[in-house]
C-alpha cells in the first residue's frame, strides 16, 4: 500500500473560480496565469477547468511548449517576454505574445528576422520596481517599437504593487495613464487583488484581466478578506491519514526539541506529511488541521515526514481517519490553504508552489 498522502485538483473549482472572476470584469477578456506549473497544479490537470478562458500567461517556454501540446490554438502570453535572442524563434514558431520590459528585449527583436510579425506587451513600471519601462522612459520605448516591421501590435501593461491594500492602485494608475493615455493599443492592468477589490475603477481600462492566485481559491487580500467572502472555491486538497496514535499524560512532551507540552493527559494522532511533502516547517502548534472533517490543531513542530495532532475535538479518531492539511474533506467541510499558510507566516501561493514531487497528484 502506498503512503496514505495525496493531493487532488479540482477542476470544476477551476472553473467556478475563473467564472468569478470573469464576472467581476465583465467587460475584459481574462488572462488565465499558469506560471509555476499552474500554481503547483500541473498545467495539464488545470487545463480542464480552465479551458474557457480567453488567454494563458505564463513565463517559461516549456509551459507554452505544453499548452500548445494540449491543443490550445488561443493566446499564450510569455509575462517576462524572452531572455534571450533565439527564444524570439520559438515565439514565432509557436504564436506566442510576448512581454517587453527593457531596452535589451527591443533589441533582440530588432535584430529578429521574421515573417510573421510579433504581439508584444509593453510593460511600464508604475511603482513596482521589478521590470518594465520608468513613465519617463516609456514613451520612446513604444516609439521604437511601434517603428519595427517585427511588431504588428503594441498592447499596454503594468503590474499593481498595492492593490491588496490600503494604499491601493490610485498612484500607480495615474502614473499609467499620464503617460498612456493617447496611446493606441488594448491594456492589461489587473492582477486578482485588482479585480477583486478595485474592478469599479478598472472596469472601462482593461482590455484583459490577469488572475493568478484567485483562481486557484486562495484570496490575494487575506486575511483581510477570506476565499470564501470572496466567492472562491478550493482547487487543490491535501489529504492523508493517522498513521499512529499516542496517549499522553501531562508533562509529555512531542517531537524534535520538544517544543510542545502537555499539559494534561490526551491523545494525539500521528499524520503521514511533512516538510518533505511540502508542507511548510515553520508550522507550529496550532496550525490547523482537520480530521474526519473537525478542526484540530497541529502540536510539536513539523517532522520531515510527520506531523502531530490534538485529536481532543475529534475523540472517536483513530488509524486511518482522513486528515486534511489543507482543502475540502469527504465530509465537505473545507480548511482555507489561507489559514495554513498564515500559520507559516506565508501565503497560499507558497504553500500551492511547494507541493514536493513525491507526494501523488489526482484530478477529480
Amino acid at each position: 500500500m502506498p503512503r496514505p498522502i495525496v493531493a487532488t485538483v479540482h477542476s470544476s473549482a477551476l472553473a467556478h473560480n475563473l467564472a468569478r472572476m470573469r464576472s467581476a470584469a465583465p467587460s475584459a477578456r481574462v488572462w488565465a496565469v499558469v506560471k509555476a506549473n499552474a500554481y503547483g497544479h500541473g498545467i495539464e490537470r488545470a487545463f480542464d477547468g480552465l479551458r474557457s478562458a480567453d488567454g494563458f500567461a505564463l513565463l517559461d517556454l516549456e509551459e507554452a511548449r505544453r499548452m500548445r501540446a494540449l491543443d490550445w490554438r488561443g493566446p499564450i502570453l510569455l509575462l517576462e517576454g524572452c531572455f534571450e535572442a533565439r527564444d524570439l524563434e520559438l515565439c514565432s514558431r509557436l504564436g506566442l505574445w510576448h512581454g517587453i520590459h527593457c531596452a535589451d528585449q527591443i533589441d533582440m527583436l530588432a535584430a529578429h528576422k521574421t515573417q510573421l510579425p510579433h504581439r508584444v506587451f509593453l510593460k511600464m513600471n508604475t511603482g513596482m520596481n521589478r521590470l518594465g519601462f520608468t513613465p519617463e522612459r516609456f514613451r520612446a520605448a513604444w516609439t521604437r517599437l511601434s517603428a519595427l516591421p517585427q511588431v504588428e501590435e503594441i498592447s499596454l501593461m503594468t503590474h499593481f504593487s498595492d492593490a491588496d491594500g490600503p494604499r491601493g492602485i490610485t498612484h500607480q494608475l495615474a502614473a499609467f495613464d499620464a503617460v498612456t493615455h493617447d496611446l493606441p493599443g488594448e491594456r492589461s492592468l489587473s492582477n486578482s487583488a485588482a479585480v477583486l477589490r478595485h474592478g469599479y475603477a478598472l472596469a472601462e481600462r482593461s482590455d484583459w484581466i490577469r488572475p493568478g492566485i484567485a483562481v486557484y481559491g486562495s484570496a490575494p487580500d487575506f486575511p483581510l478578506n477570506s476565499a470564501s467572502g470572496w466567492g472562491l472555491e478550493p482547487t487543490m486538497t491535501l489529504a492523508s491519514r493517522i498513521i499512529g496514535i499516542q496517549d499522553l499524560a501531562a508533562g509529555d512532551t512531542v517531537g524534535y526539541g520538544s517544543s510542545f507540552t502537555a499539559d494534561r493527559p490526551m491523545r494525539i494522532g500521528v499524520v503521514a506529511c511533512g516538510y518533505a511533502d511540502g508542507y511548510p516547517r515553520h508550522c507550529s502548534t496550532g496550525t490547523p488541521v482537520m480530521v474526519n472533517g473537525v478542526r484540530c490543531r497541529m502540536v510539536g513542530r513539523v517532522s520531515m515526514d510527520m506531523i502531530t495532532v490534538d485529536l481532543t475535538p475529534v475523540p472517536a479518531a483513530g488509524m486511518g481517519s482522513e486528515v486534511i492539511l489543507w482543502g475540502r474533506s469527504s465530509t465537505g467541510a473545507v480548511l482555507p490553504i489561507d489559514d495554513v499558510a498564515h500559520s507559516a507566516a506565508t501565503v497560499g501561493y507558497e504553500l500551492m508552489c511547494a507541493l514536493a514531487q513525491r507526494v501523488p497528484v489526482l484530478s477529480a
